[in-house]
């Protein structure tokens, strides 16, 4: 989050006005106004886009795949990102990969069965 949203955020959410806000951040009000009424950057519009591909990918792929993987999906589309600009991606939007399913233990000894027999003879009590 930017500064300028943080400010936003403050009265929005708070209730503390901007004037407040900018004072005790030693910004100048000028300069919060001029980033709120600014239009959205060309970064923010292929931020827009590349957030819309992801998240058509992560759909697509019923919700399994995760960032590496949805990467690779977009790479071959064209777009030309890193891995962590899509795990930001996710996270912006909340979108969380299906666990893993982990291995059991299958292998448990019966606590009913004999031991096997010690055939060597050790001594292993001392």
């Amino acid at each position: 989050m930017s500064l300028a949203g943080f400010i936003a955020d403050q009265r929005t959410f708070h209730r503390v006005p901007h004037a407040v806000s900018c004072r005790a951040l030693d910004v100048s009000e000028s300069w919060f106004y001029k980033w709120r009424d600014r239009p959205p950057t060309e970064r923010d519009g292929r931020r827009a886009l590349l957030d819309a591909a992801a998240a058509a990918a992560f759909r697509t792929s019923g919700g399994t795949y995760g960032s590496p993987r949805i990467y690779d999906d977009l790479v071959e589309e064209g777009w030309k990102v890193s891995v962590n600009t899509i795990a930001e991606s996710m996270v912006r939007q909340g979108l969380v990969a299906r666990a893993k399913k982990r291995r059991k233990n299958l292998t448990r000894p019966d606590k009913q069965k004999r031991p096997f027999p010690d055939l060597v003879r050790r001594d292993v009590t001392g």
